[in-house]
């Protein structure tokens, strides 16, 4: 059977919570809604008390119905028993109302929170583990929680339903109440022996389900790679080795969940053929009313069907159970970010320090080790080296996206760890690579990092880069949808806007991630004219794949294996004719103006 459920262990920050601490946390959701819980307790007892009287009122009357009968007599037993059912739907709709609302209301809650816990959690949270599961666990395992909760009001009612029941019935034979009552062990055992396997059951199909969201979105994100290397075979032949051990498990399931009411059914049996053949003996010897016996037939039902009830009720809570186990370890999640203060800079000049950092992603896998670097305030640092050389682990540790090991790091003198990085993250410009771009209009994504700004503000950035030029490419201008991750624009005229968000929002460090590398030689220069804007009086940090951001930078260090080999402009580095000099020659000495004109002059000559 292990290999149902290859690749469905659980995830690092899972944890396992007794039952008594996921209901106490569950508690605590609850606590706003006292109110309309006290009153949803109310309608429960009152529902109770009306549908057990309802069975005790027609028990009672066909007693009557030996003698002789009036006809006003009938009517006013149908009234009462119509009155009753009629209470018994008011009160059941008041409670259904109410606690729909509650649990409505805890829900909202309880996603909120996880998924304030989602966009709190660091960069490195979102290398580890697959978005679709966790989306799987804000969306879908919120829902089998708040199903779970419904569940429970509906089995308080029948329980106490129960209590009301049996109570009266000792009253009328103590015998046949004792046989009703005889099988009920059997059936509480039963029942809670099933918990074990039903909480372990469910959990692997919640997993299995993120599995399948993460597989399907995965798929639907780079659908435009699989076509261009004509591999949708290849994803959908993944994706039916994914449903097929989705349907393994949810068929194991199944199995597990509907074995057990056949069962308790056939304990029910013998409960019902008891009380059937003792209590028709007894009404025969005359120490029981025809009417009494129809009152244990129809509270034998009532019995069986809340205690049959626990068992459902049971596997249902081992789903809820193991949903809130998944939300509460995703809010509970310790992020690797670890701030000491939350100190806010009245204002940030941009001086930054490496003093001595270890850092590395992974355990054993060193990035930067020892790594001192001392940035200026205003200067403007261009990072080179090959991949894997620490370039982008710089800019992301001066944005405080990852948690470094050792060393320190400091913002103009001051401990970056004891920063609140909400302010200090609203004083950084990042341009990434690739851009991402919000669903909304071209305006709308300007606008994304700088809430407050005006039209006017917006417009005015804009017309900084290229003198505007660029906006007339688009079809509606300011005004033009972006659709899905920017997927409406061209990689230039995404890199275009995201340059335009970071310049309206004016940051004190400017971090730029090889945002020219995919671009053309125009839209290239249109961004360069809005870099020059940007990085001017600013501190930046440059990772370019292009001469024209290299050369235009103060100071160059190159990267080797998170050391810095090399330091110096341009012209310099190429003098000392070491590495720099190598990728110079290797990567960007055909972007140079000088390589463009020999190559012209030499297809002329030829």
């Amino acid at each position: 059977m292990g290999f149902i459920m290859d690749g469905l262990d659980a995830e690092d920050y899972d944890r396992q919570y007794s039952d008594r601490a996921l209901v106490r946390r569950i508690a605590k959701y609850f606590r706003p809604q006292a109110r309309n819980m006290i009153i949803v307790g109310v309608m429960i007892l009152l529902n109770s008390l009306v549908n057990t009287g309802i069975p005790i009122f027609i028990s009672r009357s066909l007693d009557r119905l030996q003698e002789k009968t009036s006809t006003s007599q009938l009517a006013t037993i149908t009234i009462v028993i119509i009155t009753l059912g009629a209470l018994a739907w008011v009160f059941n709709a008041v409670r259904r109302w109410l606690s729909s609302r509650a649990v409505g209301d805890m829900v909202l809650a309880l996603r909120e929170d996880a998924f304030d816990s989602v966009v709190r959690r660091d960069l490195s949270f979102y290398d580890s583990f697959p978005s679709g599961k966790i989306v799987s666990r804000v969306t879908s395992d919120t829902q089998a929680f708040s199903d779970v909760v419904n569940l429970t009001m509906n089995l308080i009612s029948e329980v106490l339903l129960v209590v009301l029941l049996v109570g009266y019935l000792f009253s009328v034979s103590v015998r046949l109440t004792l046989i009703t009552l005889t099988l009920a062990p059997f059936i509480v055992v039963v029942a809670l022996g099933f918990r074990t396997v039903a909480r372990k059951t469910v959990t692997q199909s919640r997993r299995i389900l993120a599995t399948v969201n993460t597989h399907i979105q995965e798929s639907v994100s780079g659908i435009s790679v699989a076509k261009t290397f004509r591999q949708e075979h290849a994803i959908y032949d993944e994706f039916l080795d994914v449903n097929r051990q989705s349907y393994r498990i949810n068929l194991r399931t199944g199995y597990v969940f509907n074995s057990i009411f056949p069962l308790l059914n056939l304990i029910a049996g013998f409960g019902t053929a008891a009380i059937v053949y003792y209590g028709g003996d007894t009404v025969r010897e005359g120490a029981l009313s025809a009417g009494e016996w129809f009152l244990f037939i129809q509270g034998l039902q009532m019995f069986w069907f809340p205690l049959t009830s626990i068992a459902s009720f049971w596997s249902q809570f081992q789903i809820g159970l193991a949903a809130g186990e998944r939300i509460f370890a995703l809010i509970d999640a310790e992020s690797k970010v670890v701030q000491t203060g939350s100190d806010q800079l009245r204002l940030i000049m941009g001086d930054i320090v490496f003093d001595h950092v270890d850092f590395s992603y992974k355990e054993g896998e060193s990035v930067l080790e020892d790594f001192s670097l001392s940035i200026p305030t205003g200067e403007t640092l261009a990072l080179v080296g090959h991949t894997g050389s620490g370039k982008s682990s710089i800019a992301r540790l001066v944005a405080r996206f990852y948690e470094f090991q050792g060393g320190q790091i400091t913002i103009d003198g001051h401990d970056i760890r004891s920063l609140d990085l909400e302010h200090y993250r609203s004083h950084l410009g990042i341009v990434s690579q690739v851009p991402f771009l919000f669903d909304g209009t071209v305006m709308d994504n300007i606008r994304y990092g700088s809430p407050d700004a005006t039209n006017d503000d917006i417009i005015s950035v804009a017309n900084q880069i290229g003198d505007g030029d660029w906006l007339y490419s688009l079809p509606d201008g300011l005004q033009t949808e972006v659709g899905e991750r920017g997927g409406g624009l061209s990689m230039g005229q995404r890199q275009l806007v995201a340059l335009a968000r970071v310049m309206l929002q004016n940051p004190s460090i400017f971090i730029l991630d090889e945002a020219t590398a995919n671009v053309d030689p125009l839209t290239e220069t249109l961004i360069q004219e809005g870099l020059d804007v940007v990085m001017k009086r600013r501190t930046s940090i440059i990772i370019a794949h292009r001469l024209s951001t290299i050369k235009n930078a103060d100071r160059i260090i190159v990267l080797r294996e998170g050391t810095i080999i090399e330091e110096g402009s341009h012209d310099s580095l190429l003098a000392q004719g070491g590495h720099y000099a190598d990728l110079y020659n290797t990567y960007f000495r055909h972007q140079s103006l000088e390589y463009i004109e020999e190559a012209r002059r030499i297809a002329t000559l030829a």
